[in-house]
């Protein structure tokens, strides 16, 4: 059978364009609105089809050839849009918040996604999974398949090259932190048994070698330890950005009270505190690692406290107390869905809501909207070049 020709329409969440092939809709790689390609099918299901533009007939301008080697149709799926140029790339992430904040919230979003550069050579903290060869790679785009690269366009050049040597492990997790520290992860369980201390080797090139280790993160002259394969923002100015943002946003006076809830390693938490003394700042984080290490990196502000709870378990035994001033909140990927309530019952004055994804916190919006809070502003950041992730920083006020 032939591969069929389609006209493509516009982007959707999740790295693809939507078109239609005999009526039924089709989710398209590789490809851009307005062109025509020729698609070839990856996958079928009774709503729709899956599919790679194998071949451009119709180009956009904003199209542009790959800087990756290893990226294109049943390849490396880890990149979506190298095929797209930089301005392109901010289009794309901008209609994507703009139609999910409208089709979710019915809010009419007039910003645009702002760039945080560079395109290549940012990525910090890579997982590489390993074939069957013992050969480390990346997996093919909705695959167990692993594709063997000696190396990633996106990778912080400071990352340990694991390309040159076989593994017996299923994964592998390169780390550099800002400060100038290299990582090697090679425990199974990456993310799992990480202990707070380093306990392996120190190669001569500096990278520890282990199934554990510490690392030190930098923002605004102030560092931050980090344990292992613990949560960071992988972008070299992704904590610095949004540490900005949140701060313009949360517009903290002295003495009020905040938390600051998925709080993490306490990024946010350590400059939130020093913006309300001699107010009262509370980091909530659910993970044991990311919760010792907040407590950590908060040790000397009198005024912060750590709470080791899951965020909707404390909010729900009123673990916080009754009020707050601020909430600041940076959930994970699935958003905040059962903490909305909770939160907005404290009636704080400002709620500023750090999202990874907008389809996520498009529907946490629209359901503050439906307790008195209403969007006031909203950035987004690409901080993940070539790819469809966005990250976005709401500020939500009592309407």
């Amino acid at each position: 059978m032939t591969d069929p020709i389609v006209e493509v329409g516009p982007v959707a969440h999740g790295g693809h364009c939507v078109a239609r092939l005999d009526g039924q809709v089709v989710f398209v790689r590789h490809a851009l609105p307005g062109e025509t390609v020729q698609i070839r099918i990856t996958e079928r299901s009774k709503r729709f089809l899956r599919a790679d533009a194998v071949r451009v007939i119709e180009a956009s301008p904003d199209r542009v050839e790959r800087p990756c080697p290893f990226s294109g149709p049943g390849r490396c799926g880890g990149c979506d849009f190298q095929h797209v140029s930089g301005e392109g790339q901010l289009t794309l992430l901008t209609d994507v918040v703009r139609e999910q904040l409208q089709r979710l919230a019915k809010i009419d979003w007039d910003g645009r996604v702002e760039a945080v550069g560079p395109l290549l050579d940012w990525r910090t903290r890579v997982v590489w999974s390993v074939a069957e060869n013992g050969m480390a790679g990346l997996r093919r785009h909705r695959s167990h398949d692993v594709l063997p690269i000696e190396s990633c366009p996106i990778a912080h050049p400071l990352l340990p090259d694991v390309a040159q040597q076989t593994w017996d492990e299923p994964r592998v997790e390169t780390i550099a932190s800002s400060t100038g520290q290299r990582l090697l992860v090679t425990d199974a369980t990456i993310g799992d048994r990480l202990e707070a201390e380093v306990d392996g080797v120190v190669a001569s090139d500096g990278t520890v070698r282990a199934g554990t280790g510490t690392l030190v993160e930098r923002v605004h002259g102030r560092d931050f330890r980090v344990s292992g394969s613990g949560f960071w923002q992988v972008h070299p100015a992704a904590a610095t950005t949004l540490v900005d943002a949140v701060l313009a946003g949360a517009d903290v006076r002295p003495g009020d009270r905040v938390l600051d809830l998925y709080a993490g390693a306490g990024l946010f938490s350590a400059f939130l505190a020093e913006a309300c003394a001699p107010g009262e700042l509370v980091s909530v984080e659910g993970n044991r690692k990311a919760s010792a290490d907040a407590h950590t990196n908060l040790a000397d502000l009198a005024n912060a406290s750590t709470v080791h709870t899951p965020v909707e378990r404390a909010l729900a035994r009123g673990a916080l107390g009754a009020s707050a001033d601020v909430v600041v909140l940076d959930p994970p990927r699935t958003g905040a869905k059962q903490a909305v309530g909770a939160i907005a019952a404290l009636e704080p004055r400002r709620i500023v809501y750090v999202a990874c994804d907008p389809a996520a916190l498009a529907r946490d919006v629209a359901t503050f909207a439906s307790l008195g809070y209403r969007l006031a502003s909203l950035r987004g950041f690409a901080l993940f070049p070539m790819t469809h992730h966005v990250e976005c920083v709401a500020v939500l006020a009592p309407a």
